[in-house]
């Protein structure tokens, strides 16, 4: 400071010389700015735009007028509400989900999306609000399948951008044969069309497929934590979102949801608001 007030009092020459301080402080400062700008906290937005899912029956379908539903949709409509934020929602597929929120072209995701260590790495999360589990998807009259294990050398359905297909041939060292898909609609299609043997990822995205001419295995094998992706950063919104999802299990809006939407699967559901991940 000491050199920059005697550049200040040496006529012109200082005058100019102060105008470039001036100007190299602004240069540091715009980037800053820039940042605090993009990065700002959902709870400070007019409205919010969420990713959801299209084409999974039961947690997120686009219907033929263009109007979301499933239980996914009921969550984020609830955070929303709690929020005090009108919403938009626009298709969030698997393997969009990280580029869409740090790009900025959705606020939250609330997509099946399963909190995972490489996943936190990329963005953040808000609860969980929902632990499913992995189960199996198979035939209807397949006999030969009654657990994870029994899927050896068989075809598996990989979805891009999902993890479920980890778990079983990574995790648990399972020789499987993968077939890719872009959507687990299209999986269970190719499992009617016998293109594949099983289709394996969360229970409550199972029960929405499942049909007279499939049978879910009923053997889970893991833990799926249901969370809302948020830009990382945001601790605020990731409070706001938490504080919302403890208020949808504390006045039965959650179990009320769950029973709305899989009472008739057959599933154990729980209705007890899930350990959070933290916000810090």
């Amino acid at each position: 400071m000491v050199t920059l007030t005697r550049m200040c009092r040496s006529g012109r020459g200082g005058r100019i010389r102060r105008a470039a301080a001036v100007a190299l402080v602004a240069a540091t400062l715009l980037p800053l700015a820039a940042s605090c700008a993009a990065g700002t906290s959902i709870v400070d937005k007019d409205s919010l735009v969420i990713g959801v899912k299209p084409d999974q029956p039961g947690l997120g379908m686009k219907e033929a007028n263009g109007k979301f539903t499933g239980f996914d949709v009921d969550v984020a409509s609830y955070i929303a509400r709690k929020l005090d934020k009108p919403v938009r929602f626009i298709a969030a597929p698997s393997s969009q989900r990280e580029k869409m929120l740090m790009g900025g072209s959705v606020d939250l995701v609330v997509a099946t999306y399963s909190i995972t260590a490489e996943r936190k790495t990329k963005v953040s999360f808000g609860g969980p609000y929902y632990v499913a589990h992995q189960d199996t998807l198979v035939r209807a009259g397949e006999s030969g399948v009654t657990n994870v294990r029994d899927l050896r050398d068989r075809r598996l359905c990989q979805v891009t951008g999902s993890n479920s297909w980890r778990r079983v041939k990574e995790e648990r060292k399972i020789p499987v044969a993968l077939v890719p898909a872009g959507s687990y609609s299209e999986c269970v299609s190719g499992l009617a069309e016998g293109k594949v043997d099983a289709v394996s990822t969360d229970d409550l995205i199972l029960a929405g497929f499942a049909t007279s001419g499939t049978k879910i295995v009923n053997a889970p094998f893991s833990d799926e934590r249901y969370g809302v992706g948020i830009r990382t950063g945001d601790i605020d919104g990731c409070e706001a979102v938490n504080k919302a999802i403890t208020e949808m299990y504390q006045d039965g809006t959650a179990k009320r949801l769950l029973q709305k939407w899989f009472a008739k699967s057959g599933l154990a559901l729980s209705f007890t608001v899930p350990q959070f991940e933290g916000c810090g």
